[in-house]
């Protein structure tokens, strides 16, 4: 990460205050946390995310509509609820809708990220769930993947009881079919109970792991010879949250009959490494 990067990321914790001081069950926020957004309440925060919009297929030939209908984003008993639903005949664009929010917030190296969830129990082909990070520079005019991309965890039903980790850079990416990834890592109550999906953010690695920081499964350390390139995670990221539907991931000949399909976040937090 650069010297600058870090001065501007120093600068933003200052200002990162947790606004609930509780959990969910009422017990006390962990020690060492910098940010988070806990869902309680009955409506998401409009300071911290921002509903993406429309029906465009995303880059990746997807076929929802996003909106920021309560249809399709709910807060309810301590969770965000990101709801996909059927809405008309055939399998086009915008023949289904869902969500995607967007985090305000960036974060970088020197944080360890932690988002608990659990997975729509949906059957067959169809339902892309995924809690990622972009670099901030997309927001400025940097093309994708040049500001790198951080997949904590994406999940596609045509593959139950599994989920990916990867990350993307200008050098490695899915597009060039030499994107570094986890694998499919099982994880048979993924769709029953709710796991916490994190990763260390160190200068020079990034280290995933499932439910305990000690439960590793996928480390990506930094080339000895970074560059923008190859390693653009020296730069802050933010977070984004969202299911799509079909696409090149996700998978065509949809499945119907397991709509409306929620993908339920207990929160999402940030904690100094």
């Amino acid at each position: 990460m650069r010297s600058t990067v870090y001065s501007i990321l120093v600068v933003s914790l200052l200002f990162i205050s947790c606004k609930d001081k509780t959990t969910n069950s009422g017990s006390e926020l962990p020690e060492g946390l910098l940010w988070s957004d806990e869902f309680n309440g009955n409506d998401w925060d409009r300071d911290e995310w921002v509903p993406e919009l429309g029906a465009n297929g995303w880059g990746n030939q997807e076929l929802q509509n996003y909106t920021a209908s309560d249809d399709n984003i709910e807060v309810s008993n301590g969770s965000l609820k990101i709801i996909a639903r059927k809405v008309d005949e055939g399998q086009d664009v915008g023949d289904y809708t869902s969500a995607r929010l967007t985090g305000i917030r960036t974060f970088g190296p020197g944080t360890r990220i932690e988002v608990r969830a659990k997975i729509p129990d949906y059957k067959g082909n169809g339902l892309w769930p995924a809690i990622w990070m972009l670099g901030d520079g997309i927001r400025n005019g940097e093309s994708w993947p040049f500001s790198g991309e951080i997949d904590i965890m994406e999940y596609v039903s045509r593959s139950p009881n599994t989920f990916f980790s990867t990350i993307h850079s200008e050098a490695y990416n899915h597009l060039k079919g030499n994107q570094i990834g986890s694998g499919s890592i099982g994880l048979e109550n993924i769709e029953e109970e709710f796991n916490i999906f994190g990763f260390a953010w160190q200068e020079d690695a990034l280290i995933f792991y499932l439910n305990d920081p000690r439960n590793i499964f996928f480390r990506v350390t930094r080339p000895a010879n970074p560059t923008e390139s190859n390693w653009p995670f020296s730069k802050p990221h933010f977070f984004l949250l969202n299911m799509a539907i079909g696409g090149t991931f996700g998978g065509f000949d949809v499945n119907d009959d397991n709509f409306p399909a929620t993908l339920e976040i207990d929160y999402v937090r940030v904690f100094e490494l």
